[in-house]
């Protein structure tokens, strides 16, 4: 057992950690370290447990739960929190046996991202995750999540809201899902119109506290909220970029991958981490002073590829190089650039990156197309973007922008007018 001290005005914490072999232990319980202080609270103690599997009733083993009921009583643990998914009855069992609120990994990353969310549709993403998990664990909760004794882990509806009824959870889950997908419609048809306008868009993707969102703010001066912790960003913002040979991108900043990320998370912010499948080029980010960056590299690789986006054109970026050590300085190829978003240090060589991996261009063309061409009007009003269309005797007047590769069709139609 690792003890810490640590300020006493925050909620004190004992976490509580299985090591089975199914992954990094160490840099699973350093990265729980990091989430609980995004949540507001202090680790006081570590308590980790090499075991062939997790312990069906009491999370950990006897003698580790007494050694935690102890450390709890003379430490003044205000919450324990296990690096795992709870049952409800590993929850009450803990309860019960340490005397402390117990939640889960899961809870603590809802709840951060209930701290986190701002907008209407960040919100209701969050809700309909927390929904989603409660009601798999509706039956004897208990005190553990109701939101009337406040702290960690209790964001967002909680046991009162719920009111333990599973066809009104069902309900609300159902009316949260039907307002998500008309936000997604939405949102896939601005991305489609943006496409018919020609933009090109790059998403901006990466472990959380990578540096995307001050990325984002140094290149477009977007004011993004950019701070020093996990899952600061989990709306994405767009912002048109001017690039050096003269064309324009529209970059995107996304929410931040995570190992192990909750699938109910992955599943409720679908249409937001959408914005990396549907965008035409990836600049993934990873801290460069990061010890794991590679490791955090492969995380974020593995995402990408469960959201089928792992064939895109992908720029790597290695971000915080002016405070990396040298050991950490990765070597860079032909698709990666070091850079500092903080300092601009490196970014001509991301921009200039950015250039070389920019897909098909478009063009403006003016058209007289004769009525017996109608069909090829039909298309331009379906896959370019029209920006005038008048009739006249001699045919259908157009002025598009349309992809070079579509060209061909039209040259016989093409005016200089």
């Amino acid at each position: 057992m690792d003890t810490i001290r640590k300020d006493d005005e925050r909620e004190r914490v004992l976490l509580l950690s299985v090591d089975t072999g199914e992954y990094d232990n160490d840099r699973a319980v350093e990265e729980l370290k990091a989430l609980t202080d995004t949540a507001g609270g202090e680790v006081e103690g570590v308590i980790v447990q090499k075991l062939p599997a997790v312990n069906p009733v009491s999370f950990i083993g006897s003698g580790k739960l007494a050694e935690a009921e102890l450390f709890c009583r003379n430490q003044q643990i205000d919450l324990t929190i296990c690096d795992g998914t709870l049952t409800a009855a590993q929850q009450r069992y803990l309860t019960d046996a340490l005397k402390t609120r117990v939640i889960d990994r899961t809870v603590l990353i809802l709840d951060i991202f209930a701290a986190g969310a701002k907008t209407y549709e960040g919100k209701l993403q969050v809700e309909l995750a927390q929904m989603q998990y409660f009601y798999s664990n509706l039956t004897g909760l208990g005190e553990g999540y109701s939101r009337l004794g406040g702290g960690i882990g209790t964001r967002g509806p909680g046991e009162s809201k719920l009111e333990t009824d599973r066809r009104h959870v069902r309900r609300r889950i159902g009316a949260l899902e039907a307002q998500l997908k008309a936000i997604d419609k939405r949102r896939t048809l601005q991305r489609d119109r943006r496409k018919k306008d020609g933009f090109v868009t790059a998403a901006i993707v990466g472990y959380t506290n990578a540096g995307k969102s001050t990325l984002l703010n140094t290149l477009t001066d977007a004011g993004v909220l950019a701070e020093d912790k996990l899952f600061a960003t989990l709306d994405p913002t767009a912002r048109a970029l001017k690039l050096p040979d003269g064309r324009e991108i529209m970059l995107v900043d996304t929410v931040g991958f995570l190992s192990r990320l909750p699938h109910l998370l992955i599943d409720a912010f679908r249409s937001t981490l959408e914005e990396a499948v549907s965008a035409d080029l990836l600049l993934l980010l990873c801290d460069a002073s990061d010890p794991e960056c590679e490791e955090k590299l492969e995380t974020s690789m593995e995402l990408l590829k469960d959201l089928g986006a792992q064939n895109k054109p992908i720029i790597t970026v290695y971000n915080k190089c002016d405070i990396a050590p040298n050991a950490y300085l990765m070597p860079v190829s032909r698709n990666s650039v070091r850079i500092s978003a903080a300092t601009g240090v490196g970014l001509g060589a991301l921009l200039e990156l950015i250039c070389k991996n920019m897909p098909e261009q478009t063009a403006e063309i003016r058209v007289i197309l004769p009525y017996k061409e109608t069909a090829l009007a039909a298309w331009l009003h379906e896959n370019a973007r029209v920006k005038s269309e008048t009739y006249e005797e001699d045919g259908v007047h157009i002025a598009a922008t349309v992809k070079k590769s579509a060209m061909y069709k039209f040259v016989p139609f093409l005016t200089r007018e």
